[in-house]
């Protein structure tokens, strides 16, 4: 009976909208009206203030129509600061056929992504980002093989990713980050995928050497609890332009050819990285993090051409290379904190002036400051290490 009163109900509406000269398929103006009744304005909106169903619904705001087919659905005021929607989203949304778009702006959104998103075979652009969405994100999103954005960052999904979502082949965005995710990271097949963003979440385990495909140009897994080796991984990434692996449990050793990629921010910091670091030839990196790390051995010369370089609290010995320092003095080397590690020592004239846009941190090493410069104050007040620690560690 609730639905034979809808069709009714439906058909008075396509008599009013025929006069305008339009008419959307049944299905898509029954879908749309649900859609509405589970989602408002939050105060200072006025979104669906043209939702008004006895006129053509092709013509509300963020409704775009092809035929009589709904193929794009953009929900919420994009215009910067607007306060965005509330409500749950509607499985009736499943029943758009011809959906290829659908987005949501920043507002409070909260419940599940309904399962039914699953059934929209078009659809090739998932945006619903900084809303308050929950539970798992729904395995049948591994059958939209024509999906090439997925967005649900910052939301309170948790869960696993699932698997099914790595074999889809037309994925060129990926963006999960600060949700509470847990589980593997998946392995991605999709040749076209250039961003994979799954920074602060809960994932664990360890990634595998082809477990990522070599057309990534960004990759962040930054605040998570990975572990294991990423060196065979890293060699093959060699279109990366930003890379962030830091706050987790990475262990093993740093590819040299790392440093020769088209990189311009490359953030290792807080991990178990270990071993020496041969760079493949002049590092030009704009920013390099190496910090809270177990590197040890030499720095090498080939970081000169970094403008800002973190490398303390890892195991570094010996000199300081005095292309760094000439560098240094020069303004070319912005930032370069040594602090807490092994070296034992720095050319360096005790008159020379440290430039005032550059820093320099050598606290808590093995040799006699011969400069006084500020340091950060987590380095702590200590201005050389233990002369009993210096003499136990070798490299």
């Amino acid at each position: 009976m609730k639905f034979l009163l809808l069709m009714c109900l439906f058909q008075f509406h396509v008599i009013v909208i025929q006069q305008c000269g339009a008419m959307l398929h049944p299905i898509d103006f029954l879908a749309l009206q649900a859609i509405r009744k589970t989602l408002n304005d939050l105060p200072g909106s006025s979104f669906f203030a043209s939702w008004d169903f006895t006129s053509d619904p092709c013509s509300f705001a963020g409704v775009y129509c092809a035929g009589d087919k709904v193929i794009a659905l953009n929900l919420g005021d994009p215009r910067a600061g607007s306060p965005g929607l509330i409500g749950r989203l509607n499985p009736a949304i499943g029943k758009l056929s011809a959906l290829a778009e659908f987005t949501v702006v920043p507002g409070k959104i909260f419940g599940a992504l309904p399962e039914s998103f699953s059934q929209l075979n078009n659809l090739r652009f998932l945006g619903v980002s900084r809303n308050f969405l929950s539970g798992r994100i729904p395995a049948g999103l591994g059958k939209l093989r024509r999906l090439q954005t997925l967005d649900l960052s910052f939301n309170q999904l948790t869960g696993n990713i699932p698997w099914a979502v790595g074999t889809l082949p037309a994925l060129n965005n990926v963006i999960l980050c600060h949700n509470h995710l847990s589980g593997s990271v998946p392995p991605f097949v999709s040749l076209r995928l250039t961003r994979l963003d799954l920074k602060h979440n809960a994932l664990s385990g360890s990634l595998l050497p082809m477990s990522l495909p070599s057309s990534l140009q960004y990759l962040s897994l930054s605040s998570n609890q990975l572990t294991g080796p990423v060196d065979h991984l890293l060699t093959r990434l060699n279109r990366l332009n930003y890379l962030d692996l830091s706050l987790n449990r990475f262990t093993g050793c740093i590819p040299g050819n790392l440093f020769r990629f088209p990189i311009t921010n490359l953030q290792l910091q807080r991990n178990q990285f270990t071993g020496r670091i041969y760079p493949a030839g002049l590092v030009t990196i704009p920013v390099v993090d190496l910090s809270f790390n177990r590197f040890y051995g030499e720095i090498s010369p080939l970081f000169s051409g970094v403008q800002i370089l973190y490398m303390n609290n890892n195991r570094f010995m010996g000199q300081v290379p005095g292309i760094m320092v000439d560098r240094l003095l020069s303004a070319n080397i912005h930032v370069l904190y040594l602090q807490h590690n092994f070296l034992t020592g720095i050319a360096i004239n005790p008159a020379a002036e440290i430039p005032v846009r550059s820093s320099l941190c050598l606290q808590y090493n093995c040799m006699v400051l011969p400069v006084q410069t500020p340091c950060p104050l987590k380095a702590g007040k200590q201005k050389s290490r233990p002369t009993a620690q210096c003499g136990q560690w070798k490299g």
